[in-house]
């Protein structure tokens, strides 16, 4: 290649151990670390809970909140944790090696690195449009299919093409997990957040749609900006990327003076690459497949891609042990992530700290309570990465607390899915996000430092939204 290039490739090689930085398992054992230590300090408790009959979700009842004898976690019980976290995430565990085999598979015919080498070539000087594009899809399959964990599986493909576009994988992520983070934020028909939120709350369902919308196209706005402004000054200069480095040390470039046209295998393999996706997507919306059927559908388009690309039996074998060899560490991150929240629930300090949260906003002004009730979500959904585990959680004492402050109750439900959303790519008890830095090598403290800005600009918007929703009287109630 360049001069310029052989001489970062070098860099690389001498600081191999800067690049490599913190292992982020070391922050999510930290992490299980201090949930056992909390089940020593803070008082044990916990809430009545009922099953509500329409949602199906088990949720907290009010002002029933009383303090339990201390249940602190043992030795042996915070060793075995780990493994129980492990149980406990299992599906999606079990998802992220089936995804990371059957995507070698598909590696071994050649036809994802024919194809995106003629796709860049053939965008040209076009290849900023990948980015509002991506957004604008992703975020609205998110605010309305729900989805987050799927994305793990576009992500080697995201990756493989941001890179080839000269954009880096900090891009990669923001394209996929950026883009899923401010649609679950706006909440415009997300059956799992906004829509057992407002169940719980008495409201309508999917009730207030028209300024979730207005929303959702102010953050996609808002995001697009200011990735294409990064996404430019790396292309300029590619050194002025935080991830340049690392990069150059994991990615594998695409000369655009060796790409060769799509053999007739590699077209049907991409062919049956890219249909399998679009089936996904669709059977998510209409059948609400989740982990299990949609581990069948990649095995499905692992086998009939081995076929079609002529990889022989042991040979896909062989590359389909080796996928899933490198998802073993994003599968890793979730089970710990899994175990934090374990240790919490069965030490019955969880409802205590549901209930200091909920004590926090009372005797405040309406629009600060308002703006009160997001900063509580967004810290409670460090605890809860879960949407709907958050929603069962938090509503059934959020939507009595906005009686009681003269907040409207879809006003608490808009506050809630927009403190459920932006936490997502920040925290390190998200397991899935944790899988995809994983998976993309990117260090968790750069990606903090670099979307930082990004994070506090949504945050901002999100003040914004919650101020009007107080002033308008946002409803029906």
């Amino acid at each position: 290649m360049t001069e310029k290039n052989e001489k970062n490739q070098k860099k690389v090689k001498r600081g191999s151990s800067a690049v490599k930085g913190l292992n982020p398992m070391i922050i999510i054992l930290c992490i299980v670390i201090f949930a056992a230590i909390a089940t020593y300090i803070l008082p044990a408790g916990s809430f009545e809970r009922v099953t509500d009959e329409v949602s199906g979700a088990e949720v907290v009842v009010p002002d029933t909140y009383t303090q339990a004898e201390r249940n602190p976690i043992g030795f042996m019980d915070f060793l075995m944790s780990i493994t129980k976290g492990m149980q406990s995430a299992g599906a999606v565990v079990f998802f992220l090696l089936i995804v990371g085999g059957v995507f070698e598979i598909i590696q071994c015919t050649g036809a994802i690195q024919a194809g995106i080498g003629n796709l860049v070539k053939r965008l040209g000087n076009r290849q900023m449009l990948m980015i509002p594009l991506c957004i604008i899809v992703f975020s609205i399959i998110s605010t309305t299919a729900a989805c987050c964990e799927e994305y793990l599986a576009f992500l080697p493909l995201m990756y493989a093409a941001c890179i080839a576009c000269g954009f880096d994988s900090i891009i990669a992520l923001m394209l996929l997990f950026g883009s899923s983070a401010i649609g679950y934020a706006a909440g415009v028909a997300n059956p799992f957040t906004t829509g057992i939120a407002q169940e719980i709350a008495g409201l309508p369902p999917f009730s207030g749609l028209q300024l979730r919308v207005v929303l959702l196209i102010v953050l996609n706005i808002v995001t697009i900006v200011f990735v294409m402004l990064y996404a430019r000054k790396i292309k300029k200069d590619p050194a002025l990327s935080p991830m340049h480095e690392i990069d150059l040390a994991n990615a594998q470039p695409i000369s655009m003076d060796e790409v060769k046209p799509l053999t007739g295998r590699q077209a049907g393999v991409l062919a049956v690459f890219l249909g399998g996706f679009v089936m996904i997507a669709v059977l998510v919306i209409l059948k609400g497949y989740y982990m299990d059927e949609l581990s069948a559908l990649f095995l499905i388009m692992g086998i009939v891609s081995a076929i079609i690309g002529g990889v022989g039996p042991s040979r896909a074998c062989d590359a389909f042990i080796e996928g899933a060899k490198g998802m073993l560490f994003a599968g890793m991150m979730v089970g710990f992530c899994r175990a934090a929240t374990n240790i919490m629930t069965d030490a019955n300090v969880f409802d205590t700290i549901i209930n200091a949260f909920g004590s926090l906003l009372e005797g405040l002004d309406q629009r600060v309570a308002a703006c009160g009730m997001f900063v509580v979500q967004d810290l409670f959904n460090i605890l809860v990465p879960s949407g709907s585990g958050q929603a069962a959680i938090t509503m059934p004492f959020m939507a009595p607390l906005s009686d009681l402050l003269g907040v409207s109750r879809q006003t608490a439900v808009l506050a809630f899915h927009l403190g459920d959303a932006f936490t997502n790519v920040v925290t390190p008890t998200s397991g899935a996000f944790m899988a995809a830095l994983a998976m993309c090598k990117v260090p968790w403290g750069k990606w903090v430092k670099w979307i930082a800005p990004l994070w506090g600009i949504w945050c901002v918007i999100a003040f914004i939204f919650l101020v009007i929703a107080v002033s308008i009287g946002y409803g029906p109630f």
